[in-house]
């Protein structure tokens, strides 16, 4: 990471009480300097942190919104919850995986698009939902769902 990543870290650390409280906007900084968080920026961030990496690691891999492998430019993040499942989630993948040619946990081979299919993204009002490069959309038709990745450059 940069040195002005890890001065943005060493202030987030900074304002508050507990280390782990910095944790989860430390890593969404690293993740917006490199496009994801690689073995590497966990370690660092723990460092930072003066955090186990285990428990880095830990709470990158909990939630959806950190990537700890490479993904494309936009991320298309599809909820498999059971709300959005009862609303037709997966007739929604089904149709995008086909549009961009890709399965879920795929990138398409040009790195425009990655697909991953989600557990939850709290948003079961929207039923069934999406995130495309941190926006929510829902609820989305199948139609919707293939429009919004034809539409992103």
């Amino acid at each position: 990471m940069s040195e002005r990543a890890q001065s943005d870290i060493r202030a987030l650390r900074a304002r508050y009480p507990v280390a782990q409280s910095a944790l989860l906007p430390a890593l969404l900084r690293a993740q917006e300097e490199l496009g994801w968080v690689p073995p590497e920026a966990l370690a660092e961030v723990a460092r930072l942190l003066d955090l186990p990496v285990e428990v880095v690691a830990e709470v990158a891999s909990f939630y959806t919104l950190i990537f700890t492998e490479p993904v494309g430019r936009h991320v298309v993040q599809l909820c498999t919850n059971v709300s959005c499942l009862l609303s037709g989630a997966e007739e929604v993948r089904r149709r995008v995986e086909e549009r961009l040619g890709i399965r879920a946990g795929q990138t398409t081979p040009d790195g425009r698009v990655t697909l991953l299919a989600v557990e939850c993204l709290a948003a079961c009002d929207e039923a069934p939902c999406a995130i495309v490069d941190e926006q929510r959309y829902g609820p989305l038709t199948p139609e919707a769902a293939v429009r919004l990745v034809e539409e992103l450059p």
